[in-house]
């Protein structure tokens, strides 16, 4: 479909967003409170927001999906001249900053999945040997005996 003269400038309503983004109103609301997209009021205290924030929602939901989190989102977006669409180049540079923070993370659940399966095969947790529940035998430093309290306040 054609843009027309002035389209471009046409304000949106949440339903439509919701609709054209696949993300529910209730996401938008909270992507609103949080800073990562704005919306203007009508007279009648309708939401109406710019076209463009079709692209921020989708730049949104494909940082969430490779696990970046809200905070860095939102500082990726404030990072952004005028509060402006990120582009293909600002796509590139800011994935290019969370690839190695993604990579890091990578290596992080490698090892851990290492210790699980380690885990598994002893069966117990051992508070000596188990390397999910005490790295490096650290709580032994502490004495011998129970270190880590689970109970509830009534179980005293």
């Amino acid at each position: 479909m054609p843009q027309l003269e002035g389209d471009k400038d046409r304000r949106i309503t949440i339903g439509e967003l919701s609709r054209r983004s696949g993300v529910a109103a209730s996401a938008l609301h909270f992507y609103e409170r949080n800073g990562l997209i704005d919306s203007e009021r009508t007279d009648g205290n309708q939401r109406r927001y710019r076209r463009d924030a079709l692209r921020r929602v989708a730049f949104i939901r494909v940082s969430q999906r490779v696990g970046i989190p809200l905070k860095d989102i939102r500082s990726a977006l404030d990072s952004l001249p005028d509060g402006r669409t990120p582009t293909k180049k600002d796509w590139a540079r800011l994935s290019q900053r969370w690839r190695d923070e993604l990579d890091a993370r990578i290596r992080q659940l490698e090892h851990l999945r290492g210790d699980l399966d380690g885990c598994i095969g002893c069966g117990c947790l051992s508070l000596t040997s188990c390397g999910l529940q005490n790295p490096g035998d650290v709580l032994g430093l502490e004495g011998s005996g129970p270190i880590r309290w689970t109970g509830s306040p009534a179980a005293e």
